[in-house]
């Protein structure tokens, strides 16, 4: 499976270059495999993209904008659901991946997994609090009479040995924890970072907006101002070619 995602290498909007660094930043923080597609130099795959979008998911004008998202043939969705995606802790799920072992996505599965089976929490509870056989059989007390003179013929030295045991138990548990914990720890670094972007993002995206318009205002003026000019060069020209004329 070949994560696809369009974008625009020389798009002139801001707002877009960031959300397209925000997708691609992120999926190599969690080093996901994936392929840029340009779609400003090539033709056919802008062509694809608007092809392949869903229409109920397309903008109200029907041209979808980059970046968007495809895992082969099967489209996953734009930024905003991206977006989502990551604040859910749900991306392998939207780019349509198993997620990795250790990583909390994988828990959450874990987790829904166990619920969807049924009483499997409940079989696991009810072994756990089995009686054991020698009380079963009578002779728990007994056992327990044996073990305490063990104990007190033992003295310091098997406390010692109990303390060293219960240690060593203590590291080999953090080591096997140790490695669970990394894929978890690089994806909530990765999220952090990019929900700072996605925030610096929206602030400037007002600011983009407001220039846009004022940059569309002065473009009209700037037309207006050049068709007057050009209106007074040719009524000079024919005044001109009229006097030469007489």
């Amino acid at each position: 499976m070949v994560i696809k995602v369009f974008l625009a290498s020389s798009s002139g909007s801001t707002a877009i270059k960031k959300k397209q660094q925000d997708v691609v930043g992120f999926l190599e923080a969690l080093k996901v495999d994936y392929t840029q597609l340009d779609i400003a130099c090539n033709e056919e795959n802008r062509m694809w993209m608007r092809q392949n979008v869903p229409e109920e998911k397309k903008p109200a004008n029907g041209i979808p904008l980059p970046p968007q998202i495809f895992n082969e043939e099967g489209y996953c969705g734009d930024y905003d659901t991206f977006f989502d995606a990551k604040e859910d802790n749900s991306v392998y799920a939207f780019l349509g991946l198993p997620p990795p072992p250790g990583s909390k996505e994988a828990e959450q599965a874990d987790k829904a997994h166990i619920v969807e089976n049924g009483n499997h929490a409940d079989e696991n509870l009810d072994d756990s609090i089995e009686v054991p056989e020698e009380e079963r059989n009578g002779d728990a007390h007994v056992e327990e009479e044996q073990a305490e003179e063990a104990d007190e013929e033992g003295g310091e030295g098997g406390e010692e040995e109990e303390a060293e045991e219960e240690a060593a138990d203590g590291e080999a548990a953090d080591e096997e924890t140790a490695g669970d914990e990394a894929p978890a720890e690089a994806e909530e670094e990765a999220v952090e970072e990019t929900d700072e972007q996605a925030q610096a993002e929206e602030e400037e995206q007002e600011e983009e907006d407001l220039q846009s318009e004022e940059e569309e205002e002065l473009r009209q003026l700037e037309e207006e101002d050049e068709a007057e000019v050009q209106e007074e060069e040719e009524e000079d020209l024919e005044e001109t070619q009229e006097e030469e004329a007489e």
